[in-house]
């Protein structure tokens, strides 16, 4: 039987090979995607669409629980998990169908599924199939990272691949682990109507300092318990799972562990495609290029940020770096993140304590002040929150943070300033639609600047011009 000879083999159909692939095949290589299916990766069947999906079922039911506080009487919602599953797996449905293998064959590519290994630089094994290819991306994703605690292996527990099945609403949730997974998860359950208790040293600790405070302040006004050390063993204890810290312990019916991910370089065949790696994931140069200089990586494979919008974006520079001239850096300063807890939470960039490590206080310009002071956060009641901006004292944005109904959205317009290295007057003098949560931006911005041009000698000078045309 022949090998199927193609310029550029995709392995990984998740977010990063999916936009790779249809970028390749736009550029007339022929292309394969492989994949152990299904099509569509950890974003599509077990994170990002039902995650989603689900805080939208359990802000429903926030929204009628809290309703009689605007004037609205109804009745305490009744959950059925069922209809929940069946809600998520309908969403999941959906986004899926364009991706389906037949109508990506379509498109122009081969969709070959089954487990992938590579058995030389240029040759894989896709389940009892082998192909050659003169280029190669990695996209594999990641997989739940489980933390060595005694007596886990012992207990039952969920992680983000199984949470989105059940079907029945846990008297009393315990979550491991304070990352965006964790957060997003407990708070729904919480307004589900479980108990929840969280399990983290943190609440989102990379994210600014008061950041992580105000959504502790969040998570305890809607009933969300916290142990504040880390989880030292777990145990059974009749039906109960019981997790214990040195700040306590914690007894529930449901246990969702939910402490990173990590890269999926198992079972690949990597040293025989002389691609170096190690648990940290796939080794890359600047340009998205391994150790074997035919062979790239992008997304969650090579560590780092996870994100399915940087997966996805790294995808396509690969594929443009593999198969045009010249290169493009697989790496953004203006890489903006969400957490869909509610309010949102963004960040972009530097945050304050990485900035001050750069750069000497004088040539920085640091400036936040509370939602509330957005017109529009306030006719939607979102009371608590904060629009954060780091800048560099010439004006030119490193970074930004919101945390705010609308914070995913909001963070774009920062994203495209220091995408393109727009200043705080730029920001500022945009007209912007009122009222909006965008407004916010460009109050913070014309603050900041103005504080700034008024500021020593250049302020002075400006006073002083005033009063002369006056």
């Amino acid at each position: 039987m022949s090998t199927p000879e193609y310029d550029l083999a995709i392995l990984g159909a998740g977010a990063s090979g999916l936009i790779a692939a249809d970028f390749a095949v736009q550029l007339g290589a022929r292309t394969a995607l492989l994949d152990k299916g299904p099509i569509g990766g950890d974003c599509t069947w077990t994170g990002c669409v039902p995650s989603k999906s689900l805080i939208k079922v359990a802000t429903v039911a926030h929204h009628a629980r809290i309703a009689a506080r605007y004037g609205v009487k109804t009745s305490e919602p009744v959950i059925d998990m069922t209809v929940v599953r069946d809600y998520l797996r309908s969403t999941i449905h959906q986004i899926y169908k364009p991706t389906e293998p037949e109508t990506l064959s379509k498109k122009g590519m081969d969709v070959l599924i089954g487990t992938t290994r590579f058995l030389d630089p240029h040759t894989l094994e896709v389940g009892e199939q082998r192909i050659r290819a003169k280029k190669v991306l990695i996209n594999t994703g990641a997989e739940p990272r489980i933390p060595n605690i005694p007596g886990l292996a012992d207990v039952p527990y969920s992680t983000y691949q199984q949470i989105f099945d059940n079907d029945r609403l846990p008297k009393h949730l315990l979550v491991i682990g304070g990352g965006p997974i964790g957060c997003e998860l407990a708070q729904a359950y919480r307004r589900l109507g479980s108990k929840v208790t969280v399990i983290a040293e943190r609440l989102l600790p990379r994210e600014e300092l008061e950041v992580s405070e105000l959504l502790n302040l969040i998570f305890a006004q809607e009933g969300i318990e916290r142990l504040t050390g880390r989880a030292e063993f777990a145990r059974t204890d009749g039906e109960a799972i019981t997790v214990h810290t040195e700040a306590g312990k914690a007894a529930g019916d449901l246990l969702l562990v939910a402490t990173g991910r990590a890269p999926l370089v198992r079972g690949l065949g990597l040293e025989v495609a002389n691609v170096r790696y190690s648990k940290r994931g796939i080794e890359v140069n600047e340009f998205l290029q391994t150790s074997a200089r035919h062979i790239y990586a992008a997304g969650d494979v090579i560590g780092g940020e996870q994100f399915s919008h940087l997966a996805g974006w790294q995808g396509f520079q690969a594929v443009r770096n593999a198969l045009l001239p010249g290169n493009n850096a697989g790496t953004s300063p203006a890489m903006p993140h969400i957490t869909f807890t509610s309010p949102e939470v963004a960040q972009i960039g530097l945050t304050e304590k990485v900035a001050r490590e750069k750069f000497r206080a004088k040539d920085l310009l640091i400036k936040s002040f509370d939602i509330n002071k957005v017109d529009r956060a306030v006719n939607e009641d979102d009371r608590l929150g904060l629009i954060k901006i780091v800048a560099r004292s010439n004006g030119i944005i490193l970074g930004a943070s919101i945390v705010g109904e609308r914070a995913g959205e909001t963070i774009t317009e920062i994203a495209i300033a220091m995408r393109n290295k727009l200043k705080l007057a730029d920001l500022a003098a945009t007209i912007h639609p009122y009222p909006t949560y965008s407004t916010g931006v460009q109050l913070l911005a014309t603050k900041m600047a103005v504080e700034h041009a008024f500021s020593g000698t250049s302020g002075r000078f400006l006073r002083g011009l005033s009063a002369l045309w006056r």
